[in-house]
């Protein structure tokens, strides 16, 4: 069984409430939901929440939802305690919840690895970055990763560091810079040693939880995909999710 958890987190430190953010008619959390279900491969979808406010509004959309403890502090740690619940799931999905437009066909590249090869424990998704705004945002992590496609690192600064590039638009036409698209999928004995292990330096540095797999030894499997995610971390971030979704609208 292939379990996907959307962790919806009221108290978010940028963007209080995020999860119940308007955009267009919706909240953000059914924007999300909506656009995972139309995943191929996903048995079952659950939203884990830590606000009855979520849990209430998600009931109300008809979504499969679950309580979690409020003092979880990570996605990762949400689906962990989650996943208990559901024995049979031997993939978990772990699909951000401030990603309402995320393609189906993302979450379903990102599950086939694990599909087709049981070496692979823990993969992720990388999109190529053709913009300068992306390349200089902090709250869009960058990765790269070897001849294999297994991270090396993620940063929220620019990597690689491109010697010799006057502009960041000179970095972006001669090199391929990644950035990364928040949605694991993971081994359900890799997502329980993850979030059994103590938080790392670099992750504590970065802010970048996946950094303590890499740490700890853990390979991620990158898959590069096609399709663009629009993340929502700060009010800037919502007003143009509004935008994108206003124009979806405007074409029907």
């Amino acid at each position: 069984m292939i379990l996907g958890v959307i962790p919806a987190r009221f108290a978010s430190s940028r963007l209080l409430g995020k999860p119940l953010a308007m955009i267009g008619d919706k909240p953000m959390i059914q924007h999300t939901y909506e656009s995972a279900k139309k995943s191929k491969l996903i048995s079952k979808l659950v939203i884990a929440v830590d606000d009855k406010r979520i849990l209430d509004v998600a009931r109300d959309f008809k979504a499969e939802v679950l309580m979690t403890p409020n003092d979880i502090q990570t996605g990762s740690d949400r689906i962990a305690y989650v996943t208990k619940d559901y024995p049979d799931a031997q993939i978990i999905v772990n699909i951000q919840g401030d990603e309402p437009f995320i393609n189906a066909k993302m979450i379903d590249e990102a599950i086939e690895p694990l599909l087709f090869d049981k070496k692979v424990d823990v993969s992720t998704l990388a999109f190529k970055i053709n913009n300068v705004d992306d390349l200089k945002n902090p709250s869009m992590p960058k990765i790269v990763f070897d001849y294999h496609n297994f991270a090396l690192y993620f940063s929220r600064s620019t990597i690689p560091f491109v010697r010799g590039a006057r502009t960041n638009l000179e970095k972006i036409k001669t090199t391929d810079i990644y950035k990364h698209v928040g949605l694991y999928v993971f081994r359900r004995n890799a997502l329980f040693k993850f979030t059994s292990l103590e938080s790392t330096d670099l992750e504590k540095a970065e802010k970048l939880e996946q950094l303590r797999m890499l740490e700890h030894g853990m390979k991620i499997k990158i898959v590069i995909t096609d399709y663009e995610s629009l993340s929502v971390d700060t009010p800037e971030d919502l007003e143009r999710a509004r935008k994108y979704y206003k124009k979806i609208i405007d074409k029907k």
